[in-house]
């Protein structure tokens, strides 16, 4: 299967879903929450500094309950939402 370049939009999508997943771990040691949603802490930094734009939905799915983040909240960031009240701060 061969994928499509990401577009400038889904890139910035991406750096948007990984700021919201680092202020959701706030201080939580990246390698336990990486081991708690089961994947590397590689990967998590990947996905927090905006370098793995498009995670795929099981991993995000799975970091969302880690750190307790409404599947609507992590969407409405991804679509370009303002982000929540409690991350604004």
């Amino acid at each position: 299967m061969v994928r499509h370049p990401l577009t400038p939009e889904q890139i910035e999508a991406g750096r948007r879903l990984g700021a919201l997943l680092r202020r959701a771990r706030a201080g939580r040691d990246p390698a336990e929450v990486a081991h708690a949603a089961g994947i590397s802490p590689e990967t998590l930094r990947k996905i927090e500094t905006g370098r793995l734009p498009s995670p795929g939905f099981g991993t995000i799915v799975c970091l969302a309950e880690v750190l307790d983040v409404p599947m609507q909240e992590l969407a409405a960031i991804w679509r370009g939402g303002d982000l929540p009240l409690e991350a604004a701060s």
